[in-house]
């Protein structure tokens, strides 16, 4: 089976982990060994050899930087001028990883037919590079509105306006409040560009305040049920709903935290939460049953984002294990057609929608 992933975190796993992605995630995990600087070291279960090892032949990848004031706690840079530069940094890993031949940009329909043309030739796909759509998580980076279109001509084709806690467009996981004119006209610009708005992160009233400004494609990259995780990191069923009409497509996280209720950051397990793949579909299940189809949900796993096999579904040992999903989704009933649209489709018609 064809898998799409909507949301991993590839170029800061390679520049903040110090990961060289290119490597069996084996050698990764053994080249960890000792260390302690990270919770998940040692743990990781993405890499490049992974992804074509489970068929996963496109996906969503971001650059990411944070931008905090004074009086924020959480990590980031102190200009945004910093935080620019940081995303600049991963773009040009991301650019040498095409130089290498291990990766390939998808940034319009002609590159996205072109790229899975050549995954489903039939042919060995174990050398193919790894198609990525370019996503910005969190807009702090963004100096102002006008480096918007620099982002569009280097291949962004995706962006979350807010990542965790306040943001200099809008305010993220965590934090409350509307937007003010900068997120405004960030949405309009995005609008302008064609840049597909992610909805994942923002808060709440942000979220309801960017649906009602923001007339191009939406999708949520990688989010799960308020209804099974109580939190506002979650989406509640009246916003599952709203992105269903407006035609999104929502990932599904296995994050651990993010699937199982209850979870204590460094103190909860996988296993003593009994948090495995069948999780996950409950979580599609859920969206499934909101939608009334299989039309608005795809793998959106952001494995590796800052955790590892520490916090993710135990009976997952590296990315590839994706491939178990299809024979989980046929034991809860779903057709061939269904699973087949979850695991790829309704992300492919999405993009071709939204770039035709």
């Amino acid at each position: 089976m064809f898998i799409v992933d909507a949301h991993l975190d590839l170029s800061m796993n390679a520049l903040e982990w110090n990961r060289d992605l290119t490597q069996p995630i084996a050698a990764i995990n053994a080249r960890e060994a000792g260390l302690t600087d990270k919770p998940d070291r040692g743990l990781g279960v993405v890499a490049l050899p992974e992804l074509r090892k489970g068929n996963i032949g496109l996906v969503v990848a971001t650059q990411i930087g944070r931008y905090v004031a004074p009086d924020n706690n959480l990590p980031g840079w102190h200009s945004p001028q910093q935080a620019w530069a940081q995303t600049q940094g991963q773009l040009a890993w991301y650019k040498a990883m095409e130089d290498a031949g291990e990766m390939v940009q998808v940034n319009d329909l002609a590159s996205l037919e072109q790229h899975l043309a050549l995954w489903n030739d039939g042919a060995d796909s174990s050398k193919n590079p790894v198609g990525y759509i370019l996503s910005l998580e969190g807009a702090d980076s963004i100096v102002d509105v006008s480096y918007l279109q620099r982002a569009y001509n280097y291949g962004l084709r995706a962006l979350g306006p807010a990542h965790y806690g306040p943001g200099r467009y809008a305010n993220g996981t965590d934090a409350t409040g509307q937007m003010g004119p900068n997120g405004i006209a960030l949405l309009k610009e995005m609008e302008r560009l064609n840049i597909i708005l992610d909805a994942t992160h923002l808060c709440d009233d942000a979220f309801w305040q960017a649906l009602d400004n923001f007339n191009g494609h939406i999708w949520a990259s990688h989010n799960n049920c308020r209804v099974l995780v109580d939190h506002n990191r979650q989406y509640s069923d009246e916003m599952i709903k709203a992105l269903v009409e407006r035609g999104a497509v929502i990932g599904v996280a296995l994050d651990a935290w993010m699937m199982v209720p209850g979870w204590v950051r460094g103190q909860s397990t996988p296993k003593g939460t009994n948090c495995n793949m069948e999780v996950m579909v409950d979580h599609i299940d859920h969206i499934c049953q909101i939608a009334g189809n299989a039309l608005h949900v795809g793998m959106g796993t952001d494995l590796d984002g800052a955790f590892g096999k520490e916090q993710c579904p135990y009976d997952l040992e590296t990315i590839a294990d994706l491939q178990k999903v299809p024979e989980l989704l046929m034991k809860r009933g779903y057709t061939d057609e269904d699973i087949t649209n979850m695991m790829h489709g309704n992300w492919l018609r999405f993009l071709r929608n939204a770039w035709k």
